[in-house]
């Protein structure tokens, strides 16, 4: 039997989120356009990989993975999860992880050098990412 999510005040927030073109994402691409970088939004290489956008010329594949949903190193999470959907969110993380790796291996194999970015990094210096990109 399926496990049903749990409807619960504290995870109210994270109702509507948007998948496409979020904020981190809009900087990072202002960035790389005002550094010389010429790109397209959101294609998709092969089934099951969509990066946030690439750069075609230089065959750059970019990412842009939030620190809550693909699990930072330092701002996401470090305790295990509680509550009556801690078994949901669990493993609704761990595929969020095998499906960045997936992602990743796809394009590659198709020939694309893949660039992956945490938001926070992006937040705190988007032209600095953005050379790093382009270099």
């Amino acid at each position: 039997m399926v496990e049903q999510w749990v409807s619960t005040g504290a995870g109210s927030h994270l109702a509507g989120r948007k998948r496409e073109s979020t904020a981190p994402e809009v900087l990072l691409r202002k960035a790389v356009h005002a550094v010389g970088g010429r790109f397209r939004l959101h294609p998709r290489i092969a089934k099951g990989c969509t990066p946030d956008f690439v750069l075609p010329r230089r065959r750059i594949a970019v990412f842009v993975d939030g620190c809550f949903w693909h699990g930072c190193p330092e701002h996401g999470r470090k305790t295990p999860w509680t509550g009556p959907n801690a078994a949901l969110w669990e493993a609704k993380m761990r595929r969020n992880a095998e499906r960045d790796k997936r992602s990743t291996e796809l394009a590659e194999e198709h020939g694309w050098h893949v660039v992956r970015v945490w938001e926070c990094s992006v937040q705190d210096d988007a032209t600095a990412v953005a050379r790093v990109i382009l270099a």
